[in-house]
């Protein structure tokens, strides 16, 4: 690990349990920034070294207090409240502060780089609550208890469990690291909390879009439509990336599917004489639209990437140390707001898809529209049996608060620090949104998907599938069995939740 990370070697440390590897060039910078810091520092005012924090910056530090003022940061800004982030999006903010660290702008003591490393490596889980940055001055509330298990105080988690801080770092022989110049303002002053889990936000929405192309495919597949709205030559006259992708995805989803029809072998003959044509011409919008809808969804996904990657790659605390030009700058990269307005697009896109799951779930539970299912895909006796009809119920519910948590947080500023942060980007708290409706949208699926494999079996099409999409419906089988009586289906849909979830995808990178 270096000062470049993308957003690949990220997943593999978060997936595969890849240990993390500090290169010693990256080491070497640290440490000259922290000689630089040291030196520069003996004889001047500068904020965080020898003055208070925020708007307590006016008040000068007496030198021997120095030490406890970097304690006295960690210790009082350790009042998140709320449920604690998962280990997952907890071991993602520690790399992204890690990588931060790593610029050798901040001037910081290599022994912190070390032992953030360790806790990495070796699954040591700070206790960090959910609640409590506004995103301005960074995540200070949240990486205050990350640098709090730093210190060897507080709890984490380890091997499942919550732990005293100072008894794991005990049995794992490691020793909580010293304050040295500004290592207490530099844990907490930053963005990371927010980017790390914007990152695993970002990589189940891409988990998602995969599935939602999967899922519009093998719903065009029940429909038997014309394949032509997904054909390069129609997606090509509209000068969008994302289109383009989704359209070329869709027809590598659909490869050899015997199920979908050419139009220029049923309506562009003299052969077809009806007057009222049985077959659609063209299906609902929510089969035929889906390059322009998914589209832009790609779009944005392709744009938080690069912003993720981007902030975890810079300097985000403040002030800056720049041994290149002898100086320290003060300045507000700790802010959040690329990283707030990313999560607050992101869960718009991911709402939409949502939207777009559920209206598909629509068309193939009512019979009216779709004309060739039963109503909820029952394969019972109508009126005795009930199919997935409450299904229904919970995939509607769902989408409808995804919607409401669309609302954006970027915009939702509100001063504070007796107004020192008089505009703040309430980043995590986008965040954390985009995470729930991420959540959501794999509930959401899962019915779909439920349904789909229903109607497949409903219209005997299986052996009419693309080889690809043919894959995914035996594999949702084994999971969730065709069935005609009437049984509670909520261990079904959690464990297909939880499939979509955790099945890896070809690749991660757009």
């Amino acid at each position: 690990m270096g000062k470049a990370l993308d957003i690949d070697s990220i997943y593999t440390l978060l997936f595969k349990e890849k240990k993390l590897v500090v290169d010693k060039d990256s080491i070497d910078q640290v440490q000259q920034s922290y000689d630089f810091l040291k030196k520069f520092s003996e004889d001047k005012i500068i904020y965080g070294i020898n003055t208070g924090f925020g708007p307590m910056a006016q008040y000068r530090v007496d030198d021997d207090f120095l030490n406890n003022l970097q304690y006295n940061i960690i210790r009082s800004h350790s009042t998140g409240a709320g449920k604690p982030l998962d280990a997952l999006y907890v071991k993602s903010a520690m790399i992204v502060r890690l990588n931060n660290l790593l610029q050798g702008k901040s001037g910081i003591h290599p022994e912190l780089i070390h032992l953030l490393a360790e806790f990495i490596n070796r699954g040591i889980c700070p206790f960090v609550p959910e609640h409590g940055s506004v995103g301005a001055s960074g995540d200070l509330v949240q990486l205050a208890h990350i640098a709090l298990a730093l210190i060897g105080e507080g709890e984490v988690f380890y091997n499942g469990e919550l732990r005293d801080t100072a008894e794991v770092l005990k049995e794992n022989r490691l020793k909580p690291i010293s304050m040295h110049i500004r290592e207490g303002l530099s844990v907490t002053n930053g963005t990371s909390v927010m980017t790390g889990i914007g990152i695993v936000n970002l990589i189940y929405a891409k988990r998602l879009l995969h599935w939602a192309v999967a899922a519009s495919v093998m719903i065009n597949e029940i429909a038997s439509s014309y394949d032509d709205f997904m054909s390069e030559e129609l997606n090509a006259t509209k000068h969008h990336k994302g289109q383009k992708e989704i359209a070329k995805m869709m027809r590598k989803w659909s490869k050899g599917s015997s199920s979908l029809r050419k139009r220029e072998n049923y309506l562009y003959n003299k052969e077809n004489k009806e007057k009222i044509l049985k077959h659609k011409v063209q299906p609902y919008y929510s089969l035929r639209c889906i390059p322009q809808i998914l589209g832009p969804v790609h779009d944005t996904l392709v744009n938080t990437e690069e912003v993720l990657v981007n902030e975890t790659n810079s300097a985000c605390d403040n002030p800056i140390v720049d041994k290149e030009s002898g100086n320290v700058y003060h300045g507000g990269n700790f802010h959040g707001d690329y990283v707030s307005f990313e999560m607050d697009k992101l869960k718009i896109a991911v709402t939409k898809m949502v939207m777009l799951s559920e209206r598909q779930l629509n068309y193939l539970f009512h019979d009216r529209i779709n004309d060739i299912l039963p109503p909820f895909v029952n394969m019972g006796v109508l009126g005795l049996n009930y199919g997935l009809q409450a299904a229904q119920f919970t995939a509607t519910s769902t989408t409808a608060e995804c919607q409401t948590l669309s609302y954006p947080m970027y915009v939702h500023s509100i001063p504070n620090n007796n107004d020192n942060q008089d505009i703040v980007s309430m980043g995590t708290n986008s965040a954390l949104l985009a995470k729930t409706v991420i959540d959501n949208g794999y509930q959401v699926m899962s019915v779909l998907f439920m349904g789909i494999t229903q109607a497949i079996d409903c219209l005997d099409i299986q052996n009419d599938l693309s080889k690809n999409t043919k894959v995914i419906y035996d594999e949702i089988r084994e999971i969730f069995p065709k069935f005609v009586e009437d049984t509670p289906k909520y261990k079904e849909i959690g464990k297909l939740t939880n499939y979509l979830t955790n099945k890896e995808i070809e690749k991660i990178s757009l």
